[in-house]
C-alpha cells in the first residue's frame, strides 16, 4: 500500500516536472484574443489520464502553486499572482478543476467497462478540453469585459489544436499504461 502511494506520488511529481518543461515552449499569440495557444494543455490532459482524480489534482495543484508564487513555470516563462487575475486566469482555474470532472468520469467508466480509444478520446475532449475552454471563456468574458458569446466563439480558434493535444494525450496514456514497469502503478 505504501509502496503504491510512493509510486503514485513519484509519478505526480514527474508529471509536475513535465508541466514545467512544457512551459518552456512560448505561447503563440492570436492577436484577436489576449490568450495564446500553448502546449501545456497536453500535459494537463495527460496528467489526468495517467494519475486519476486525486493525484492529478495534487500534481496540477502543485504546478499552479509554483506559478502563483512567481516561479516562471507557465508558458513563456510567466508566473505570479497577476497571471491568475489576467485574461488566462480562467484557464488556470479550469486546469485545477478539470481533474475533478474528467478524472471522475474516466474512473467511473473504467470501472464498469474497458473504454475504446474513441470513447476515451471523446470523453477527454468533452470533459477536458471543452470544460477548460468554458471556464476560461467565462473568466475571459468577465476580466476583459467581453460578451460571453464573443469569448466562447473566440475559443473556437483553440479547438483544432486542443483536439490534437487530446488525441496525443489519449494515445500516450494508453501506451504508457501498457508498459510493464508502469502497470503496477495504474
Amino acid at each position: 500500500m505504501t509502496s503504491q502511494r510512493t509510486k503514485k506520488l513519484t509519478l505526480a511529481a514527474m508529471m509536475t516536472a513535465i508541466l514545467i518543461i512544457l512551459g518552456f515552449f512560448p505561447g503563440i499569440p492570436l492577436g484577436f484574443i489576449p490568450v495564446p495557444i500553448i502546449i501545456q494543455n497536453l500535459g494537463i490532459l495527460l496528467t489526468i489520464e495517467l494519475l486519476g482524480t486525486k493525484y492529478s489534482l495534487l500534481s496540477i495543484g502543485l504546478f499552479l502553486v509554483l506559478a502563483l508564487f512567481g516561479l516562471p513555470v507557465l508558458s513563456g516563462g510567466r508566473g505570479g499572482f497577476a497571471v491568475f487575475l489576467g485574461p488566462t486566469g480562467g484557464y488556470l482555474l479550469g486546469w485545477l478543476l478539470v481533474p475533478l470532472v474528467l478524472g471522475t468520469i474516466l474512473h467511473i467508466l473504467k470501472q464498469h467497462q474497458h473504454l475504446s480509444w474513441w470513447l476515451e478520446f471523446i470523453i477527454v475532449v468533452v470533459a477536458g478540453v471543452l470544460f477548460i475552454d468554458l471556464i476560461g471563456s467565462i473568466w475571459l468574458s468577465v476580466q476583459s469585459h467581453m460578451p460571453l458569446g464573443t469569448a466562447l466563439i473566440s475559443n473556437l480558434a483553440f479547438l483544432p489544436g486542443d483536439i490534437i493535444k487530446a488525441c496525443l494525450a489519449v494515445f500516450l496514456a494508453r501506451r504508457l499504461r501498457k508498459l510493464p514497469s508502469l502497470q503496477t502503478i495504474f
